[in-house]
């Protein structure tokens, strides 16, 4: 929203360090303070709101040394998180941008799932929560609408050359003449394109790069039916990724630590996959519009470090299922 207001500012009335908006790093710097501050300032509210209704952690006697002292810490702390990335984001991202919209929904979209199986087993007293049935329907429907996002919108692109779109029939998008500027090469001017295809980076092959469409084709297919590897390929991922945050949640601070480690990792592959003179030195995809990935990523990040500050040993609160599934999505 902020992005909106200070550009609008900018070019209506020409206000000074308006255009500090229009920066990645700025927005995501700017993003990542408020997500901590959130967490940091907020969560210690919402620990004492969890303690104060009785929500929590209900153990199970595995007969393990110690485990009931964790009886009753406060569960649902994923609240913090949720918190803590949905506003800075609302705030500081573009919101008509493809990747901000599917990341925003598969974080509440998991996080509602979790909320629901953390209610079933604290106030419901229910240990097992929501059945694993509708855990998996809840992932796998994510899974198929992120696939589909990914497949057919118009925004989700490659940038190649033209010509090498001409040559392997890639869809067009977008035509245009840029000047390309590599490190240690001359500027000169190339005509690109943005491509609908279903390409993507693998390390270790021909040319690091694996086109999903050439799989479809060597089995004889139609590469117009590469949805067909594709949507369950996509699926699988949620639901692993989904699953194994969910499993790593079982020491403190284990869950929160690995996914702002994770967060930072993922937030500095979106910078050079956004930045073109990056990605030609490196030869990998340069993908338009993911720039905007840094800046979630960085929320993400200073929201799991704040969280992190509750969660680490010996733990004032536990995410539970809305943290680590929506962490995990």
């Amino acid at each position: 929203m902020l992005y909106y207001l200070f550009e609008y500012l900018e070019k209506q009335y020409d206000l000074p360090g308006a255009g500090l908006f229009q920066y990645i790093s700025f927005r995501a710097g700017a993003g990542i303070i408020l997500s901590l501050i959130i967490a940091i300032l907020f969560g210690n509210k919402i620990i004492r709101s969890l303690k104060k209704e009785q929500i929590g952690e209900i153990v199970r006697d595995l007969g393990l040394d110690g485990q009931k002292i964790k009886e009753g810490t406060p569960t649902m702390g994923g609240i913090i998180i949720v918190i803590s990335i949905v506003i800075p984001v609302l705030l500081f991202a573009k919101l008509d941008n493809v990747y901000i919209l599917v990341l925003l929904f598969s974080t509440l979209w998991m996080a509602i799932i979790g909320f629901i199986d953390d209610y079933i087993k604290v106030f419901k007293k229910n240990k097992e929560g929501l059945k694993a049935k509708f855990k998996v329907i809840g992932q796998v429907v994510l899974g198929l609408i992120i696939a589909l996002v990914m497949l057919y919108n118009q925004n989700v692109v490659v940038r190649v050359p033209q010509q090498v779109a001409i040559e392997k029939n890639y869809k067009i998008v977008k035509t245009f003449k840029t000047k390309i500027s590599s490190i240690n090469k001359p500027v000169e001017e190339k005509e690109m394109a943005y491509v609908k295809t279903a390409l993507t980076n693998i390390p270790f092959i021909s040319g690091n790069q694996l086109n999903y469409e050439s799989i479809t084709e060597f089995f004889g297919l139609n590469k117009n039916l590469v949805f067909i590897l594709f949507i369950p390929l996509v699926i699988f991922i949620v639901t692993a990724v989904t699953n194994a945050a969910n499993l790593t949640d079982g020491l403190d601070g284990l869950a929160s630590g690995t996914a702002a480690i994770i967060g930072a990792t993922l937030g500095i592959l979106a910078y050079v996959s956004s930045n073109s003179i990056i990605a030609d030195y490196l030869n990998i995809l340069y993908i338009p519009y993911s720039e905007e990935i840094v800046v979630f990523a960085a929320i993400f990040l200073g929201a799991t470090v704040g969280f992190l500050w509750y969660n680490s040993f010996p733990a004032k609160v536990f995410m539970g299922d809305t943290g680590s599934l929506a962490i995990g999505g």
